[in-house]
């Protein structure tokens, strides 16, 4: 028998018995779809880690203001005040590999325009942050040097500050007030989304670090610095040469605990990555052994299968057919069984997917790869548990097989 005739016979045997064969695949199909949609979700959540990280910039380090010891009591990071804008413009120009530098600071604040007012976010950074962030605006411009120098009333506002105090009119040209100090609106932010963390991330304003030092927080040190490198592959060398920069620059000793903090984007990616792999690989375990439930319950059926056609057996022995030929139909009744399963369950669990996504507003990603990789593990079940029924089929003696009732 040629392949499409063994498939012919193999549907028409399935065919006989409906019900069973759909209960028989509603194994693989649940198998099938849970690998597909917990996968999906797993990929999802990775790309979206991924994304947000690399809207960092994968050569970006951060460095913070560190803890202190006080008394054997060590305070918290960012307790230290001995990292300065000095610091950062020492960074720029004495450590080789790096293009950028932007000294920060945060503050929270109460934005007004008119009658409306909005709880939000205040930055401070230089002229280079939206080149060192890539973090374009969308609208108008940033503050420039020259703002920075003078410490002027300028801000650059996020979408959700846009949207909160102004609604639909353009704000750029208009005028804030932040602690009861007019600030002129120069440009909006593109629109970046929620963070990994959850935080709106269009819910800030930013003005030049100065103007925060003195007229927002009223302090003369800075919280952090985002240092931009020239390239990713650079990062571990500027981070030591940053380290030994502000060490030497911070008067700190031989075996004295560093008073800042350094973070590499780079490295929170691959271990973001590391954890949504872990993660994909256990969802995808799970849902594997529904595909192996599936593939035990496709045995049973078989073998069930090979006892209620031990007649039909013989006679196709007796009149020529041969071990290898019952052996094939078995096993192409099993293959066929898992296949259509697998299908089916491709269909499921892209719909689970989409549902998921759109009900709970989780990120889920499909992959090409998760849908072959299904495919094969189904069909590789069918042939894995249909083997021993077909070779116990093709083993009946067809005179005792003939006069079985």
């Amino acid at each position: 028998m040629n392949p499409r005739e063994i498939i012919r016979v193999a549907l028409r045997a399935l065919a006989r018995n409906k019900l069973r064969t759909i209960l028989t695949m509603l194994g693989i199909i649940i198998g099938v779809g849970a690998v597909i949609c917990t996968v999906a979700i797993g990929q999802g959540a990775s790309q979206q880690v991924q994304q947000q990280i690399q809207s960092l910039g994968t050569n970006v380090i951060m460095v913070f203001a560190g803890s202190v010891n006080t008394g054997g009591v060590r305070m918290g990071n960012g307790a230290t005040k001995t990292l300065t804008a000095d610091d950062a413009q020492g960074v720029l120009q004495h450590v080789q590999g790096v293009t950028a530098v932007s000294p920060m600071l945060f503050s929270s604040v109460q934005a007004v325009n008119g009658n409306e007012n909005w709880s939000t976010r205040v930055q401070g950074s230089s002229q280079d942050f939206p080149q060192i962030r890539n973090w374009p605006v969308v609208s108008g411009s940033f503050f420039s040097q020259r703002d920075v120098d003078m410490a002027t009333d300028a801000c650059v506002i996020g979408k959700t500050v846009a949207t909160q105090l102004f609604g639909d009119q353009d704000p750029v040209g208009q005028m804030i007030r932040v602690q009861n100090l007019p600030f002129r609106i120069l440009g909006i932010l593109q629109e970046k989304g929620q963070s990994n963390t959850g935080q709106d991330q269009d819910d800030i304003i930013f003005m030049p670090y100065t103007t925060v030092q003195k007229k927002i927080s009223g302090i003369s040190w800075i919280q952090m610095m985002m240092v931009a490198t020239a390239s990713q592959d650079l990062n571990p060398t500027v981070e030591n040469s940053i380290a030994a920069l502000l060490r030497q620059r911070h008067h700190l000793r031989t075996g004295e605990d560093d008073d800042f903090i350094i973070r590499n984007p780079s490295e929170m990616a691959q271990a973001a990555e590391a954890t949504a792999t872990t993660m994909t690989l256990l969802l995808g375990t799970v849902g594997a052994v529904s595909l192996v439930v599936g593939g035990i319950g496709i045995m049973n059926i078989m073998l069930v299968s090979v006892t209620e056609r031990t007649r039909e057996i013989g006679v196709r022995m007796a009149v020529g057919a041969t071990e290898a030929n019952v052996k094939w139909q078995f096993l192409s009744e099993a293959l066929v069984l898992s296949s259509l399963g697998g299908l089916i369950g491709i269909a499921v669990g892209m719909l689970a997917s989409a549902l998921i996504s759109n009900s709970l507003g989780w990120p889920t990603l499909v992959s090409k790869l998760s849908i072959l990789v299904a495919v094969v593990f189904s069909a590789l079940v069918g042939i894995s548990f249909g083997f021993y029924p077909a070779v116990k089929a093709a083993q009946l003696n067809p005179i005792e097989a003939l006069r079985y009732e």
